[in-house]
């Protein structure tokens, strides 16, 4: 997997917007698990597509697509759900991660076994 794909820039913006959205939707505040798990997770999708873009791999995608998932759930798991807006933008940026990792690996060539 050596292209690079105009997808690991879409996810390196998500996760800056992960990363300050807890000062611009103001949930910086509310004593939940949100705002922590967005620095985290938007630091994660951050340093991950900017590897992507200097050597993009198939592994990134697959991270990528479990941080997504995480997204989505995290509100449920970390009981967030209350705070809307964390809820809400949490949700969003899980799906258009998740649906951006399936379309980059959609999109990887196939690894063939070398026969001897």
């Amino acid at each position: 997997m050596k292209k690079r794909r105009w997808q690991d820039v879409v996810t390196l913006i998500m996760g800056l917007w992960l990363f300050v959205s807890p000062f611009v939707l103001h949930y910086y505040l509310d004593e939940t698990y949100a705002a922590p798990n967005a620095f985290v997770y938007g630091l994660a999708l951050t340093a991950i597509s900017g590897i992507a873009l200097i050597k993009p791999e198939a592994w990134e995608e697959w991270v990528n697509l479990l941080i997504g998932l995480w997204l989505i759930a995290a509100p449920f798991v970390l009981g967030f759900e209350i705070s809307i807006v964390a809820t809400w933008n949490h949700l969003i940026l899980g799906v258009l991660v998740t649906a951006d990792a399936i379309w980059a690996l959609m999109q990887t060539p196939s690894q063939k076994v070398a026969t001897r």
